[in-house]
């Protein structure tokens, strides 16, 4: 038995070149499931560590092999069992390895087809982004295009608009300059001018009967001048006479009155206007208000005085263009007054030449005031001078009824140039009728 004690111990089994080969396959393999676990981005880490747990273990189960073979061949038996399952676990490694290296490229084949479909998503929806900023730039295009012509528009809407503004200033400025320029006129007494719409002279002319084949006359002028008496002569008529006008000391037309001619050779009519005075029209609204404005010839009668109303009538006269003719009426009288002013005296038994004579100083004495005074009244008020007819209501009657009176003045000039007007202005008429005619 002492011999058999005394035999050297047995040396450690070296491993098998299975054992090594299994060593070197799991440690390929568990660095291949490392790699392969690090390229699908470190989801086997836990895996990997298992395996290094493994491996870990199975060296300490070599170690603990060799250990227990170097201190007992008792433990040969048991480092052969710790041997094979060492070996055990290496196969069981190496399979779990190879499982997590198949597992590892499954995933990383899930995940890359994952990737590929969120590449693909991800692709549409950047090409859906595209198209959506393809749109929203064409609908800016649009909303810019549309707001630069509405800011054209409303570039083009404030010039029109400071435009207008320019132009209501001005007017405005034009109406500040007429309104200070009428305030200085009412100031110095110069009356505003106001002009008649169409409307208004269309009802003048309805309301005078105006007729294109007539010429229409009116006598105007200040209360008591005499007019009716004047437009009776005119017509041949004493005032007492039927179809006469009436007539009185005090002024007996209040409304505006039509006169025809007697004679159908002359185609005249005229018109007995209320004397300024009796309405209560200021004298500068006189003409317009009478309704003047459409007549062919104006007769400015006055009396004793020539007024601010007989200057206002000549004045619309020369806007409209009608034809005016200023006339002194009652004549005779006046002479009259002047001689008893010289020391005439009806009951004194003078000769008839002393009469004669002291008729024509009178005569004389009264034309030259009156046409004196006339001119001077036209050069206070700017206008241009113009003749003054001095006539009495016995002599016009007389030179109307083709007779020979003796105390004439102006009659016959008066009559004559009225009837030449009336003919002239006629025939223009009816120059201007052919001409619109042959258009």
């Amino acid at each position: 038995m002492g011999g058999l004690f005394s035999r050297s111990r047995p040396e450690a089994p070296s491993p098998s070149l299975a054992d090594i080969k299994a060593r070197q396959d799991a440690e390929a393999a568990a660095a291949q499931a490392r790699k392969d676990a690090a390229d699908a981005r470190a989801q086997i880490t836990e895996l990997i560590k298992s395996n290094q747990e493994s491996q870990q273990k199975s060296m300490e189960a070599q170690q603990a092999a060799l250990q227990a073979a170097a201190a007992s061949q008792d433990q040969a038996h048991k480092e052969m069992m710790a041997m094979v399952q060492a070996e055990r676990a290496a196969n069981e490694a190496r399979l779990a390895a190879e499982a997590a290296a198949r597992t590892s490229s499954d995933e990383a084949k899930q995940r890359a087809a994952e990737a590929e479909e969120a590449r693909k998503r991800t692709a549409a929806v950047q090409e859906q982004a595209q198209r959506d900023a393809q749109a929203a730039q064409e609908q800016a295009r649009k909303l810019q295009e549309a707001a630069n012509e509405e800011k054209k528009k409303a570039t083009a809407a404030q010039e029109a608009a400071n435009a207008s503004k320019k132009v209501a200033e001005e007017e405005v400025r034009v109406a500040n300059v007429a309104k200070e320029e009428a305030e200085r006129k009412l100031k110095e007494g110069i009356q505003p001018v106001v002009t008649p719409t169409p409307e208004e002279v269309s009802a003048a002319k309805r309301k005078v009967q105006y007729r294109e084949d007539l010429f229409h006359f009116a006598v105007a002028g200040v209360a008591g001048g005499g007019k009716s008496s004047l437009i009776n002569a005119f017509r041949g008529l004493r005032n007492k006479d039927a179809g006469s006008a009436a007539t009185g000391v005090t002024e007996t037309t209040l409304a505006m009155a039509r006169y025809a001619s007697p004679n159908a050779e002359y185609p005249y009519v005229w018109y007995d206007i209320p004397g300024a005075g009796t309405l209560k029209i200021p004298d500068w609204q006189y003409f317009n208000a009478q309704g003047l404005y459409v007549f062919d010839c104006i007769i400015v009668l006055f009396d004793n005085r020539f007024t601010m109303t007989d200057i206002a009538i000549l004045t619309n006269c020369r806007r409209f263009k009608i034809p005016t003719y200023i006339v002194r009426s009652k004549a005779d009288q006046h002479i009259r007054n002047i001689m008893k002013d010289m020391g005439y005296d009806s009951d004194d038994d003078e000769s008839e030449d002393q009469k004669k004579k002291l008729y024509q100083a009178a005569r004389q004495q009264f034309i030259q005031q009156t046409r004196q005074s006339v001119k001077d009244n036209l050069d206070n008020a700017n206008m241009p001078d113009q003749r003054v007819y001095i006539v009495s209501n016995e002599p016009m009657l007389g030179v109307v009824k083709e007779k020979r009176p003796k105390k004439v003045i102006d009659e016959i000039e008066l009559l004559n140039d009225l009837i030449g007007e009336a003919q002239t202005r006629r025939a223009r008429r009816d120059t201007e009728k052919a001409t619109t005619k042959e258009k």
